[in-house]
């Protein structure tokens, strides 16, 4: 439901992606230390540490972070940072933080790698290359000004960003589970926290109708 909302976002729910995302992204950079703290190999803890900057700190004011560009979206939509800051999650965005970090944090680095980065190819702007039937959104939205600008800010970040960044991840996990034998246990692992991230992608929804009841 929410990837059909997305693809003409109206205002309300782009309100609960930002509210709701906040704390997605603070538990995504728990998980990625989670992951660095579980293995010796460099070329995952290199990825990982990438991953905490551009996440949540980002490389100055030429380029902010994506937790950055997310809160901006926020305000531009009449959402404080404040108001997100001082929310907390959703009941399903709460039950799939505490799965990602039981799996990023208890399991193999390389099944917390699966449970985590395999999500970032919802959002890939060549998920249709893997046969999805529509796009994380209509890439029309980030010109037609349906959108604020910071809106679109926030999604094209993430759109026109390079695609070997996520591919990067599943090379990593093709290679580790084949030498770790565990690659059943990785595709276990990744229909798990899909099935957390729909619900969660659901609660954006859920959110952003709870903001525009309060307004009415």
């Amino acid at each position: 439901m929410f990837i059909l909302e997305m693809q003409h976002p109206k205002e309300y729910v782009l309100k609960g992606y930002a509210m709701e995302h906040h704390h997605f992204l603070k538990q995504w950079v728990r998980s990625c230390a989670s992951i660095i703290s579980n293995t010796d190999m460099e070329d995952v803890q290199a990825f990982e540490i990438e991953n905490i900057v551009s996440e949540w700190y980002g490389a100055g004011e030429n380029k902010p972070s994506h937790h950055e560009l997310l809160l901006r979206m926020g305000e531009s939509l009449g959402v404080s940072r404040d108001e997100i800051y001082s929310s907390e999650p959703l009941p399903a965005t709460k039950r799939a933080i505490e799965a990602w970090s039981m799996m990023s944090r208890d399991f193999t680095f390389v099944e917390g790698m699966a449970a985590m980065h395999s999500l970032e190819l919802v959002a890939s702007r060549n998920i249709r290359e893997y046969g999805a039937s529509m796009g994380y959104f209509d890439p029309v939205i980030l010109k037609d000004g349906s959108i604020t600008e910071e809106a679109a800010n926030f999604l094209g970040e993430g759109y026109n960003a390079d695609v070997s960044h996520s591919e990067t991840a599943l090379d990593l996990i093709e290679k580790y589970s084949k030498e770790m034998r565990n690659t059943q246990d990785c595709q276990a692992v990744f229909l798990k926290s899909i099935e957390v991230f729909d619900d969660y992608l659901n609660a954006r929804l859920e959110r952003g109708m709870m903001l525009e009841d309060k307004q009415q």
